[in-house]
């Protein structure tokens, strides 16, 4: 059996957690990134309704502007630590995306890549960059 590890600052003692969010990613203890996933699709949602609120009357290209520079960019932060291997957290991330197409391209077929596709050469990309 593992001892926990008792941490204080100065007298007062610091509880221990199962999760907490460090840099934007939420961390558990257990390595399951279900909480972020849960998170980042809320926070998805809440920018793409903000968006079809302002730009309800906007063009297509300020529509797809909009997405990819303030929502696909949540739905991508740091995806290559967390990418989801599960269906369910897959599909609520594409969700998001196949409503902002919807929303842009007035149907339900656009040309954007899926976030899976995009989150499978991420690593390249990145380290492409870096070479």
């Amino acid at each position: 059996m593992k001892d926990p590890l008792h941490y204080t600052l100065g007298d007062q003692s610091i509880p221990e957690a199962s999760s907490c969010k460090y840099l934007g990613i939420i961390l558990r203890s257990d390595l399951n990134w279900a909480d972020h996933i849960k998170y980042t699709v809320k926070k998805a949602w809440k920018a793409q309704s903000f968006i079809m609120r302002i730009l309800k009357n906007g063009n297509n290209s300020t529509k797809r502007l909009a997405y990819t520079t303030i929502v696909r960019s949540i739905l991508e932060y740091w995806a290559t630590c967390w990418n989801p291997y599960r269906e369910g957290q897959i599909h609520a991330l594409d969700r998001v995306q196949k409503k902002t197409a919807k929303f842009a391209y007035h149907t339900n077929e656009s040309n954007w890549e899926t976030l899976s596709q995009r989150r499978k050469i991420s690593p390249y990309v990145i380290s492409s960059k870096r070479a």
